[in-house]
């Protein structure tokens, strides 16, 4: 027997129906607001609601694996809790037997992969039209999502046709009922399709190449296979979405195992309503359904605890991203007050390197030892990722100071801590200032323009500059010193940016740089000036005493007089 199939069209398919899955899990979470999260809680809150649904969606579809990935798609966004997810899956098995119902009273089988062109050609469409991030944009989003889903799985399952084709089940007549309950697992496996399996066995059926009992066998196998596309759909997801394809497997495995014990039964049952002689197609597409209905019935007791024990199999990992915080009581105000003081001088360096990595400069230009902080970052995270894991370092920071703000303190107490909080307000305000220019700086890092691309060059000097004062001031081991070299750097600041200013008037003179070229660069200095002020307004916080920080700030306020008086003389 020849056995080929195209692997590259099957990879190829793979990586297609994952980029789908990626689409529509994007699409979910910018599309999840409060009226799409009702919609999507009126059809699955509750477990009949949820196994109705699941049903009802596969039928119309044609696509169990479909279902089941949209499912994995709407608990990764979050927008689907759990159990009802279980309750869709074993629905969809319900809904999925329609398939052998079509085949064996019509012959015909819906192939809803057919909907993968139309859907990729109107989202494209779309994507053209509507203007980027708004909602008919990520509603496009959703339906290339679709359109490559059902294209992926269309490209896995023809990348084997020829293995269907070459594929005899007269070949192994002397094999036991496990032979063909592996035959059809593996097989729908291969094809990510049970659908086009059974379309196989009822085909053989018919044409007298096996028994029932070995159609019946290759039926529950193909439900067993068709676990793999969610389980390949987990792949790099979230805890949640392994729970998830971890249920379909295990909803299908014991399904199917309580189907092949009970086999003698479910045929007994069947063969009260249909002649399995005369009409064995309608008696296989009974025995589909009877047995996925008796696994929803074994399994509906179950599924608060099947729930929670999957939560426990693939918990959801926080990670630590505090150092001083997790073991310090907040009812100890001494001691949380100066936690908090290094917490938040961990989030300025965290700030510090997401700036740096930001622009692509190697951080040992800056920290010239180790980083006291390295062990929690043995990860390299991605610059998003980055900026997460310091956005909930800033909200821990802010839960332990409101558990401070509960206990009895003075006066100081309040001011210091208010101080704290300040600073790593300002460390936040910075590195959001910094995430809204990324694009900028690649464009001008990337530009054919020279003047853009030294103007690149001098803003990461700048940058680097700033951290080596700002080192310098935290090695400094007086207030008074510190108090000084803040203002020293903050004039240096203001003066840099003065000289950006001036060296872009000369630009646009010389005609150097374009109109739209002016307004990218204007935008970017104005709001690195405002993050680098803001990381001196976090040390001011941080590091000096009230006293100090009044004075700062009298400072600051006489220098805008200064700057007001002295645009009003020159206009």
């Amino acid at each position: 027997m020849s056995i080929h199939f195209d692997l590259w069209k099957l990879l190829a398919g793979l990586g297609i129906f994952l980029f789908g899955m990626q689409l529509i899990e994007e699409s979910v979470k910018s599309l999840s607001g409060r009226a799409f999260r009702r919609i999507i809680r009126m059809y699955t809150n509750g477990r009949l609601r949820s196994i109705g649904s699941g049903a009802l969606v596969t039928a119309l579809l044609q696509s169990s694996s479909a279902v089941s990935l949209m499912v994995l798609a709407f608990v990764g966004a979050g927008v689907m809790n759990m159990q009802n997810a279980i309750g869709v899956i074993m629905g969809s098995n319900i809904g999925t037997t329609l398939t052998a119902w079509i085949i064996a009273t019509i012959g015909f089988k819906i192939k809803i992969e057919a909907l993968a062109l139309p859907f990729i050609g109107l989202g494209a469409g779309g994507l053209i039209l509507f203007k980027p991030s708004s909602r008919p944009f990520w509603v496009t989003r959703l339906i290339i999502g679709f359109g490559f889903l059902f294209l992926g799985l269309d490209f896995m399952k023809t990348s084997v046709e020829s293995f269907t084709q070459t594929f005899s089940l007269g070949q192994f007549p002397d094999y036991g009922l496990w032979f063909y309950l592996l035959v059809g697992t593996l097989v729908t496996a291969l094809m990510q399709a049970s659908a086009a399996t059974i379309a196989i066995v009822l085909t053989a059926l018919n044409s007298g190449l096996i028994t029932f009992d070995i159609g019946a066998v290759m039926v529950i196998g193909a439900n067993i296979g068709t676990t793999i596309t969610v389980l390949l759909g987990a792949i790099g997801g979230v805890q949640a979405k392994k729970r998830v394809s971890l249920s379909h497997l295990v909803f299908n495995v014991i399904t199917g195992a309580a189907a092949f014990l009970g086999l003698p039964l479910l045929v007994w049952i069947i063969s009260f309503v249909v002649d399995i002689r005369s009409d064995s197609l309608m008696g296989l597409a009974l025995f589909h359904t009877l047995f996925n209905m008796l696994g929803v019935v074994l399994f509906f007791p179950f599924l608060g605890p099947l729930s929670r024990f999957l939560t426990k199999v693939f918990p959801d990992y926080k990670t630590i991203l505090t150092v001083y915080l997790d073991q310090t009581p907040p009812e100890i105000t001494d001691a949380a007050t100066a936690a908090l003081r290094k917490e938040t001088g961990h989030l300025l360096q965290e700030c510090q390197l997401y700036n740096l990595r930001l622009l692509r400069i190697d951080e040992r230009l800056v920290f010239d030892v180790d980083l006291p902080f390295e062990a929690n970052r043995k990860k390299r995270y991605t610059l998003d990722e980055f900026y997460e894991n310091i956005k909930l370092l800033h909200a821990e920071i802010f839960t332990f100071y409101s558990k401070i703000q509960t206990h009895k303190l003075d006066e100081t107490e309040v001011k210091e801590l208010e101080r704290l909080i300040y600073a790593s307000r300002n460390m936040m305000n910075s590195i959001k200032n910094f995430k809204g220019i990324r694009h900028n700086m690649d464009e001008f890092d990337g530009s054919d323009n020279a003047y853009l691309n030294a103007q690149y060059k001098l803003f990461r000097k700048r940058l680097v500059e700033l951290y080596h004062n700002m080192g310098r001031i935290l090695n400094t081991q007086d207030q008074e010193g510190q108090y000084r070299s803040l203002l020293t750097t903050f004039v240096q600041i203001e003066e840099a940016d003065n000289r950006f200013i001036k060296n872009t008037l000369n630009a646009v003179a010389e005609k150097k740089i374009q109109e739209m070229e002016i307004a990218s660069l204007l935008l970017v200095n104005r709001l690195f000036t405002q993050s680098c002020r803001m990381q001196i307004y976090s040390m001011k916080d941080l590091l000096l005493s009230q006293e100090q920080v009044n004075n700062f700030d009298r400072a600051m306020d006489i220098k805008e007089i200064m700057d007001a008086e002295k645009k009003r003389v020159k206009d």
